[in-house]
């Protein structure tokens, strides 16, 4: 049996949401696909009126690492590690 992936925790904000997306070339409509959600909560996201908790911030967390997308770490996470 393969191990188990485990994905890094990441505060999904909604410019890394977006610079996500625009690294994987993908639609909003694209990625929600890929995500199974719909493309309106994708734009949700990415305007910050809510932000992706469990599973979908999960998978975003997936999607990155196996992109070998780069980003720094927000604000609100450097909080948590002080």
């Amino acid at each position: 049996m393969p191990p188990k992936y485990q994905a890094r925790r990441t505060y999904w904000d909604s410019q890394r949401i977006q610079n996500l997306r625009r690294h994987l070339r993908l639609t909003q409509s694209e990625l929600a696909e890929k995500l199974g959600t719909r493309q309106q909560t994708i734009s949700e996201w990415e305007t910050a009126m809510y932000q992706p908790r469990g599973t979908s911030a999960t998978l975003l967390s997936v999607i990155a690492e196996q992109a070998s997308f780069k980003y720094e770490a927000s604000p609100a996470e450097n909080k948590e590690k002080a």
